[in-house]
């Protein structure tokens, strides 16, 4: 019988200005934080500068999952996340795995 198979996925978060008072709040940074760790299929994630020393403009995500949907469900429940402040793309990536870990 054939493995499910899931693939990776990166997620390109693009902010708005304001969403830099979001990053600042403490409790929701900290929950942010909670929440990555406790979301495995987060396998790398992290904020993106334009240069050194400037603010961030977005963070980049790689994620392991089934679909689109279970990657965008990820992104909306994750406290950073504020419709308003915070748009992204969803994309593939070419790289694919099974549900076992096992590199195709």
């Amino acid at each position: 019988m054939d493995q499910p198979t899931s693939r990776y996925w990166t997620v390109n978060f693009q902010d708005s200005p304001d969403m830099l008072a979001i990053r600042a709040d403490r409790s929701r940074r900290e929950a942010h934080i909670a929440y990555v760790r406790a979301h495995p299929e987060l396998d790398i994630g992290g904020e993106m500068a334009m240069s050194p020393m400037q603010d961030f403009v977005g963070a980049i995500w790689y994620v392991h999952a089934d679909s689109e949907d279970a990657v965008e469900q990820l992104v909306v429940k994750d406290p950073f996340y504020v419709r308003s402040l915070r748009q992204y793309e969803i994309k593939a990536a070419d790289l694919q795995c099974s549900v076992r870990g096992m590199i195709a």
